[in-house]
């Protein structure tokens, strides 16, 4: 066998494996299913009891603690998957991997900061009922955006602009109008984004 042929046949796998194993591609349907029940459970539970005419009679921490609880397992799911992406990553992929894991726990802080304070010093009662659930996704939606640039990851961009534009023009409608908004607009994102994603992890 001439060496040429030899030298070429034993390049192939190794040029396919560095193909396939796309540094910073992971499967972020973890990430979507426990937003998205945040999205269902936190929201959704929020617009059927807030208003001036409730469909249900629920305590009202419930929703903020159904909320908390789903954005907590999803920011956690989020920061794993950043670690995720590290692999087989060298170099400036490793830093940008470990910066957008950080930038969960710095955008919440930021988040929790901003409407602690504004609550403080503005008397409005449903002021951080309204924040919270917007400006949550708002920070979400600029951290998609943050992630699916770096990744090369179109879906993952896309959800992250809905989601920052629908949670900014939910404000408009006040409670509990944004509520709906955010159940219906943000939940179905998520379960859209979620099929989509294991699809795209199928085919491959």
């Amino acid at each position: 066998m001439p060496l040429a042929t030899a030298v070429a046949q034993a390049t192939v796998p190794a040029t396919t494996t560095a193909v396939t194993r796309s540094p910073g591609d992971v499967d972020n349907s973890a990430v979507y299913v426990s937003f998205g029940l945040a999205y269902l459970f936190g929201h959704g539970s929020a617009a059927l009891s807030k208003g001036t005419s409730p469909l249900l009679d629920l305590p009202g921490w419930l929703p903020m603690a159904l909320l908390g609880a789903g954005l907590a397992v999803g920011t956690v799911q989020a920061t794993l998957a950043a670690l995720r992406a590290q692999r087989g990553a060298t170099g400036p992929d490793v830093l940008s991997g470990k910066l957008l894991g950080a930038s969960w726990i710095a955008g919440f802080t930021a988040l929790f900061l901003a409407i602690t304070g504004l609550a403080s010093a503005v008397d409005t009662p449903d002021l951080q009922d309204m924040l919270w659930p917007t400006g949550s996704g708002i920070v979400v939606g600029l951290l998609y955006l943050a992630e699916g640039a770096v990744r090369r990851n179109l879906l993952h961009y896309t959800l992250g602009v809905w989601l920052a534009l629908t949670s900014a023009a939910a404000l408009f409608l006040g409670t509990p109008g944004l509520y709906w908004v955010l159940t219906i607009a943000g939940g179905g994102a998520y379960a859209i984004a979620t099929v989509l994603e294991r699809r795209r992890h199928a085919t491959r």
